[in-house]
């Protein structure tokens, strides 16, 4: 499929209390440095589009990775006509035709009904053009609005451009940082308004001019870098900005073909595929010289090297990366360099970037990220480094809260993060699997006592499992479990979730969890009442009911949470008891039940690219459970065929055969037709291409797995 087939309003229709995804119609480069994106309602905050609405604000020059995280450097272009007694965003709104409008990746289209002005914009990495045709209809004074929040400054430089600083951010190391921008028109305009303000709107008055391109570069930099910019481009014409922005998504796109019988389901593949490309955000820009440099807002300095943005590692840690792993490596490895320059310039590594450290969300699940990478060989180089950040972050605990580990004192004295700590069952299996993590790094660079000392530390998880409950609950310093345990009671001790969406979360050793269950078929009877309950919760935790909740109740799927990250591995953990063949119709269903190609696409919080990744790999018939484990476990693929160019410069064919919708199990796999007697695949086997091949069928077809059949485990099974 190309990029001009898809639509970028899948997953929008959205607001605070449910999620369909609580995505924005992103216009851009693939990690591009701006989106864009049409506003048609600012007054609901971080809301401020729906798909529903048909009042057009303006093109919004937007940084937000999430309605949660807020927008920062931005403002809004509104094409106008004719006189304005007021120039808010109110005033100046018109009528639109969602229906009759362009929205799509590489470009945006909308008409005016109010003004009759048929605009266009097109981004490039640092920019953009914006085309506007005016109709008229008696109206004079043919402009552009620029909606101005936070404080601004602006200089009209000869008749056809202008600079532009704006500083608003949704939280900031550096309290004046700013955003640049040049403009360069190809008619005269006259600017009115203040040109020095705060939350104010200037004008640019073209006059009688029917036609108007103005091309715009960005900086994070400076004003002579927003310049630069727009110089290496501003003689492109609008043609050449498409060209370049399809070039740049097919390019990603061709990377993995579908064929299959059902074009819903292959529209749905490929729209998950645009959103997998857009975070991390590109945070650098090219000196002079065409080097790499970024502005630390720690030191308020630019520096050298790459740098990126908008990312929560709690989130993309478990689809996003490994996705990247095999089929963008290269890009990959930029960002690596980018996250360890984040390292050099605050102390710790980073946990939520927007645009640097928020602070948000449990444990520092960047490590698995640096893990997953340190396994695959994916920029050895910068190992070293890594493994020294990531020691220190298990170590130290900063000053401030935004940075590192909480609680990490208490971990260390006493094996778990105690019940004081907010969230402190979370806490404790992260810090345990960061452990691993940490482990796995140590063993890539060849420190083996540091790999044995944390691979110890990470069967921490297993100090606040209760055996009683076959839960994972919070404890007090003296070891003593919270009392009034309720499984299905969410928040408090357990972050977006109750014990149920939490205490599988021993993503490196579930032999060493079913142990702790005293079974197999202990934990396989767990896993069953998981599925098969109804989905309840109970707010106490947080006094009110969050969204999470409400979109876990919405759908019949039990405790298995897929609206939110921690319950994406669930279908998984039956091939840890060597069953696989009981999860191939719940990842089906999941599959072709909670995700489509709609603006209720989702069936939660998309994330930044995760939720868009669990159904690519889910889709495809394998799924990376764990971190440096060069594994991935196998389910059931969604497609009759996809082929997918790998970065090894190989292509993996996978095959699905019959594949009709009563075809719900596994019969056989093959790869290269041998057969494959593992419930997983290695990376390195994936990469040297081949054809995976799995034959279907209408029921299940059990097979007796042994231990080294079954996925990794940090304790043998």
């Amino acid at each position: 499929m190309k990029i001009n087939k898809i639509d970028t309003r899948h997953g929008t229709a959205n607001q605070s209390t449910f999620s369909h995804g609580n995505c924005l119609p992103y216009t851009g480069f693939p990690w591009g440095m701006n989106y864009f994106a049409p506003s048609t309602g600012a007054a609901r905050g971080a809301w401020w589009f729906h798909p529903e609405d048909r009042t057009f604000e303006g093109y919004r020059i937007t940084h937000q990775p999430s309605p949660w995280m807020g927008d920062f450097s931005h403002l809004t272009m509104t094409p106008v006509a004719g006189p304005l007694p007021e120039t808010s965003l109110w005033h100046t709104v018109s009528s639109y035709r969602p229906e009759e409008s362009t929205f799509n990746p590489t470009q945006l289209k909308i008409t005016q009904l109010r003004y009759q002005i048929t605009s266009q914009l097109i981004p490039s990495m640092y920019g953009g053009i914006l085309s506007m045709n005016y109709q008229n209809l008696g109206l004079k004074d043919n402009g552009l609005m620029l909606h101005l929040p936070g404080s601004y400054e602006l200089q009209q430089l000869d008749d056809y451009s202008l600079e532009l600083s704006i500083i608003n951010f949704a939280g900031c190391e550096d309290e004046n940082f700013t955003f640049y921008l040049k403009f360069t028109a190809d008619q005269p305009f006259v600017l009115s308004g203040n040109l020095s303000d705060e939350d104010s709107s200037v004008r640019l008055d073209f006059k009688a001019a029917k036609q108007v391109q103005i091309h715009f570069a960005t900086s994070f930099i400076s004003k002579e870098q927003a310049a630069l910019n727009l110089e290496r481009e501003q003689d492109n014409s609008a043609e050449t900005y498409l060209e370049n922005a399809e070039s740049a998504w097919n390019n990603l796109f061709s990377r993995i073909e579908i064929e299959h019988h059902n074009q819903q389901d292959v529209s749905t593949f490929y729209h998950n595929l645009y959103r997998s490309f857009l975070f991390p955000q590109t945070f650098y820009e090219f000196d002079q010289e065409h080097q790499k440099i970024h502005y630390d807002t720690s030191s308020k300095t630019v520096k050298k090297g790459p740098l990126y943005t908008n990312n929560g590692f709690w989130d993309t840690f478990r689809t996003v990366y490994p996705l990247y792993s095999l089929i963008a490596v290269d890009e990959y490895g930029d960002m690596l360099e980018g996250f360890l320059n984040s390292y050099r310039a605050t102390g710790f590594l980073p946990k939520w970037l927007s645009p640097d450290e928020r602070g948000l969300m449990p444990g520092t699940l960047i490590d698995a990220v640096i893990a997953d990478a340190a396994s695959k060989n994916i920029r050895p180089d910068l190992m070293p480094e890594f493994l020294e950040a990531m020691k220190k972050g298990a170590t130290s605990q900063s000053e401030n809260a935004n940075y590192g580990r909480r609680g990490t004192k208490d971990y260390l004295k006493l094996g778990y993060v105690p019940l004081t700590h907010h969230e402190s069952v979370n806490h404790t299996l992260d810090y345990a699997f960061s452990d691993y993590c940490i482990s796995q790094v140590a063993k890539q660079t060849g420190d083996k006592e540091t790999s044995d000392f944390y691979a110890h530390h990470a069967k921490n998880y297993q100090n606040i499992f209760d055996s009683e409950t076959g839960f994972m609950r919070a404890k007090d310093a003296d070891g003593n479990f919270r009392p009034d345990f309720l499984d299905i009671r969410w928040g408090r001790d357990y972050a977006e979730g109750s014990a149920w969406q939490t205490s599988w979360s021993v993503l490196h050793d579930f032999a060493g969890l079913i142990k702790l269950h005293g079974s197999k078929e202990n934990f396989e009877n767990k896993l069953i009442e998981l599925c098969n309950q109804r989905p309840n919760f109970n707010v106490e935790g947080y006094g009110f009911e969050i969204h999470e909740m409400s979109e876990m109740a919405a759908i019949e799927f039990g405790q298995v949470a897929i609206s939110n990250q921690p319950s994406f591995h669930y279908p998984y953990l039956f091939s840890y008891i060597g069953k696989p063949w009981m999860a191939t119709p719940l990842i089906k269903n999941l599959l072709t039940e909670t995700f489509n190609d709609s603006p209720k696409g989702y069936p939660g919080d998309e994330d930044n690219g995760t939720m868009a990744a669990w159904y690519i790999f889910s889709s495809l018939g394998f799924y990376p459970v764990t971190a440096a484990s060069g594994q991935y476990v196998l389910g059931i693929p969604l497609w009759d065929k996809a082929t997918i160019k790998l970065s090894s410069g190989q292509s993996l064919t996978v095959l699905a055969t019959p594949n009709a919708t009563q075809q719900m199990f596994v019969n056989a796999i093959t790869y290269d037709d041998e057969p494959v007697s593992t419930t997983f695949i290695k990376h390195q086997q994936l990469l040297s291409g081949g054809t995976l091949s799995f034959e279907l069928g209408i029921v299940p077809h059990p097979h007796r797995y042994t231990a080294d059949q079954l996925p990794y485990s940090l304790t043998k099974p």
